[in-house]
């Protein structure tokens, strides 16, 4: 084709009128918001030069002027595509704010659900980068058709690729439910949003003043309603949070997560585990500190940080393998189990067996959180989840017993009978239906009435249960725990466990999917 003709022409001229569009008046509006353009995002989110991208020039579907400005732009207010992320394929939909609010039409709309399907067809994630007002309102039910369309594919994707949201500006009315479906979300603080109705329609309703970030901030959403597992104070961090997580997990559900070969192989004694555990068994203690001795080093990568945090949750690696971790944290309300640490672990456990991840279970915990607001609040219901997840995974599952590990807690934390592969303990365990304060108290409840001095005697009691009833050894004989180990050895005990379930296959009865107590 002769490079002077008017086809090339055109082409190029349509490739100048993009790049102007970006370069020029998509930077300057976002960047007098502390924010990146659309495709700046995608630039620090792929390597460099594998980003390719699809539908560029598709076209608004409706250009009523009639019904508000109508920006006839080039993408329609979306970038789509697929590149490489370390070296590995992923697709993307980055909306850019600068195009009618990022708000989605029909075209919009179909972009994002054309990459939904190439991303499930191709086995790959995909990663949403979500800047939207929401549903564009001069295109009426065609936008909502559209969201309803992006919808069900997430609910299609869902377990069989990973599904990663961004929310880098705002992301209202039905623009938070996609999100909401997806495996993880990450927020950038201060200049991303989430909210079904903003703060306007609840003064409007409610008259009550509230602002965005109070309303739907990051923070909130880290600490508060859980929605969000990571928070970043910039957007560059927040991508580079992306890319960190893809590394532990695999790009499919048919596939294993990928494995470091330059990891840590040291397998020798820890002695530090064993100091880690405070004598008085009141004491509290940073299971964290657990946690970096027996993985790998530096290889931690906590999940939902600041939301539930009596329940620790997040990817590590053993040599090189990655391995998925739910931990008690005996510092937070010493561990107990409640709605929200309930949830946090659930939700947790399903990802991990959605794509193969191997389960290990640190449990330090006194039982579930005790009272009315917990009870009325359904943490009957909210607990079963926990205890459906670690029966229904059938990924490798380990557990160690650190500390206590009393009534229904104990069951529901992936004990022996629930399916636990490997199941040890320290030394330090104590295993029972409840405290021993607690028991002697309902036991000896007649002879600490009549004694002289119930509370020594109620002491000498409390000692006389843990040793002879609430110890590791009377599980151990009894085969609710494989094994009592020396702390020292926790990370080679793991390894070998490991690699020993590395072939491990279930035959699960035939059914359509079993039912959760959502």
């Amino acid at each position: 084709m002769d490079i002077d003709g008017k086809l090339f022409k055109k082409f190029l001229e349509r490739q100048e009128s993009l790049e102007r569009h970006h370069a020029v008046f998509a930077k300057g509006k976002q960047d007098a918001k502390g924010k990146l353009t659309a495709r700046e995002r995608i630039e620090l989110l792929f390597d460099p030069g594998t980003f390719n991208e699809i539908d560029a020039y598709s076209r608004t579907a409706f250009t009523d002027s009639n019904f508000g400005k109508i920006i006839d732009a080039y993408g329609d207010g979306v970038i789509i595509g697929h590149g490489k992320i370390t070296g590995r394929t992923a697709f993307v939909y980055s909306q850019d704010f600068t195009v009618m609010g990022g708000s989605l039409g029909s075209v919009h709309a179909t972009k994002i659900a054309k990459i939904q399907d190439m991303a499930l067809k191709m086995g790959a994630p995909i990663i949403g980068i979500i800047d939207s007002g929401g549903a564009r309102i001069q295109e009426g039910v065609a936008s909502l058709a559209g969201y309803a369309s992006i919808f069900k594919r997430n609910v299609e994707s869902s377990g069989v690729i990973p599904q990663i949201s961004v929310i880098m500006g705002p992301a209202a009315g039905g623009a938070v439910y996609s999100p909401s479906i997806t495996d993880f979300v990450f927020m950038t603080n201060n200049t991303s949003y989430m909210f079904v109705t903003g703060p306007n329609v609840v003064k409007e309703v409610l008259n009550e003043d509230v602002s965005f970030d109070e309303l739907g901030g990051a923070m909130v959403h880290m600490k508060k309603s859980g929605v969000a597992q990571f928070v970043y104070e910039d957007e560059e961090n927040t991508l580079l949070g992306v890319k960190k997580l893809l590394s532990y997990i695999p790009a499919n559900n048919l596939e294993n997560p990928p494995r470091v070969e330059m990891c840590d192989k040291n397998l020798d004694p820890e002695p530090k585990l064993r100091e880690i555990v405070p004598d008085d068994t009141n004491k509290p203690y940073d299971v964290k500190d657990i946690i970096k001795l027996i993985m790998d080093k530096d290889s931690f990568f906590e999940i939902a940080e600041y939301f539930a945090q009596s329940v620790i949750v997040g990817f590590g690696r053993l040599m090189g393998q990655t391995i998925g971790i739910l931990a008690n944290q005996p510092k937070i309300m010493a561990g107990v189990l409640d709605i929200n640490s309930s949830v946090k672990g659930a939700r947790f456990i399903r990802f991990c067996d959605c794509f193969n991840i191997p389960i290990l279970t640190l449990e330090d915990v006194p039982g579930f959180l005790p009272g009315i607001d917990q009870e009325h609040n359904g943490i009957i219901r909210h607990g079963a989840k926990l205890l459906y997840a670690y029966a229904d995974a059938t990924v490798p599952k380990i557990t160690v017993i650190i500390r206590k590990s009393y009534g229904g807690a104990y069951c529901v934390m992936n004990s022996k009978n629930l399916g636990g592969d490997f199941n040890f303990a320290w030394p330090t365990a104590e295993i029972a239906v409840m405290g021993p304060e607690g028991a002697v108290s309902i036991l000896y409840r007649k002879e600490l009435l009549e004694s002289d001095d119930p509370t020594k005697l109620k002491k000498e009691l409390a000692i006389k249960y843990r040793d002879e009833i609430a110890n590791p050894y009377v599980a151990d004989e009894k085969g609710y725990i494989d094994e009592v180990i020396d702390p020292a050895i926790t990370r080679s005990k793991l390894v070998f466990a490991f690699e020993a379930l590395e072939n491990k296959h279930i035959n699960s009865p035939a059914r359509k999917h079993g039912n959760i107590p959502l």
